[in-house]
């Protein structure tokens, strides 16, 4: 059987040609993963920020560090805040759904948004990303980025930690410059997960 010989189903189906393929259909508004990612992103870029300034200011009066964190807490909600807003218009704006098909053998697992998504979401990354710049809002900035990826490939060979999140139907596949999500049914998820262990020579299990 071929690849597009008919359209994919949503269980892991193996093709004549080696490859497992699937296609996996997530709620926007159910399933928080694709904000907690956006959200992770900007948080690790607001700490590297701040420890620069609270650096800046070791030495000083205690009173301008407590000023430092407090701005930090102000500034952490007010990002918060607006990549909510973001990620509300890009869930809205994608229809509710995050439609991703996927595909992979001994050597990787490919994972990409459906044709149709990936036009709808280049075009938001790329408005949302002028917008942040004109107004100097990295928050907005990193959402338009994380809207603009629309395939990621991991290779197994470099592939070092592997964890499943059954609950949302999400195992997370990551190497030493890479971090995919692969999305499964939940009558899959333990199957996708042991293959991928199975075929990364550099997997730990404990990392």
């Amino acid at each position: 059987m071929k690849k597009n010989e008919e359209p994919l189903n949503d269980r892991v189906t193996f093709y004549d040609d080696g490859k497992y393929r699937w296609k996996y259909e997530m709620d926007l508004f159910k399933n928080p993963t694709v904000f907690f990612l956006v959200w992770k992103i900007l948080f690790i870029i607001s700490v590297g920020i701040f420890a620069i300034i609270f650096l800046t200011d070791i030495g000083k009066k205690t009173e301008i560090f407590l000023i430092d964190l407090k701005f930090f807490g102000i500034f952490l909600g007010g990002m918060t805040f607006l990549v909510l807003l973001g990620y509300l218009l890009y869930a809205a704006m994608m229809g509710g759904k995050y439609i991703v098909e996927f595909e992979m053998d001994e050597k990787g697992v490919n994972h990409k948004q459906t044709p149709k998504q990936a036009k709808k979401a280049k075009k938001l990354a790329k408005a949302t990303a002028l917008a942040g710049v004109g107004v100097g809002r990295f928050s907005a900035i990193g959402t338009g980025m994380s809207a603009a990826r629309t395939e990621m490939y991991s290779d197994f060979n470099s592939v070092r930690k592997v964890k499943a999140y059954p609950r949302r139907n999400l195992i997370k596949v990551n190497g030493v410059f890479s971090r995919n999500q692969v999305y499964a049914q939940k009558e899959d998820i333990l199957f996708v997960r042991n293959y991928i262990i199975s075929h990364c020579p550099k997997y730990n299990s404990e990392r």
